[in-house]
């Protein structure tokens, strides 16, 4: 018994993550084929597919916000995870990456961060938001960190991302009452 909702939550998972995909390869197809299209029906394309991704970031609101759950401590935990994701990353891409679990993606990223700055490509900056967004990821998603990698991270972490490592490191009553109260602060 203790397992009930389990498999009904997966599914809506994998659910969600399909549509989502559909709606993101719609896109993608889209601007891909946009020279074999009139304008008109590229623009009547596009706002279909714009329409459709806005009612399902509308369902995925109303899921988080509790008026449509399956199992309620999952809820809260996305809650909790989302809350603190929205304040400790700024760069999409590496959101995108950690959402998907992808600590090989990250890691070929923050590689690539490093060449960037060492070639003035990318600003001090810009590079240190990044580079700290990327380990706070790989940390939660289980990568070991070099010793370097740990020191520069805890270093050089904002409230944001100690934030993000509290919440997304444990699910304790504590945790989520935290984050239950940042989504009320986030929302004022």
């Amino acid at each position: 018994m203790a397992s009930r909702g389990k498999s009904e939550t997966e599914k809506l998972k994998h659910n969600l993550e399909e549509q989502l995909d559909r709606l993101m390869a719609q896109l993608q197809d889209l601007e891909e084929c946009k020279e074999d299209l009139d304008a008109e029906e590229y623009e009547e394309t596009k706002t279909d597919t714009v329409e459709q991704l806005k009612e399902f970031r509308e369902s995925l609101q109303k899921m988080a916000s509790g008026n449509m759950t399956l199992v309620d401590d999952i809820n809260a935990m996305q809650l909790a995870i989302q809350a603190a994701i929205s304040s400790a990353f700024k760069t999409p891409e590496v959101i995108r990456m950690f959402a998907k679990k992808q600590p090989g993606q990250l890691r070929e990223r923050l590689a690539q961060l490093d060449r960037d700055a060492k070639i003035g490509r990318l600003s001090a900056d810009d590079h240190s938001q990044q580079k700290l967004e990327i380990l706070a990821a790989l940390k939660k998603l289980g990568e070991t960190l070099r010793a370097d990698e740990e020191s520069y991270l805890q270093v050089n972490a904002d409230a944001a991302l100690k934030a993000f490592e509290q919440v997304s490191g444990c699910v304790g009553e504590g945790v989520l009452q935290m984050a239950g109260s940042q989504v009320q602060q986030a929302s004022r």
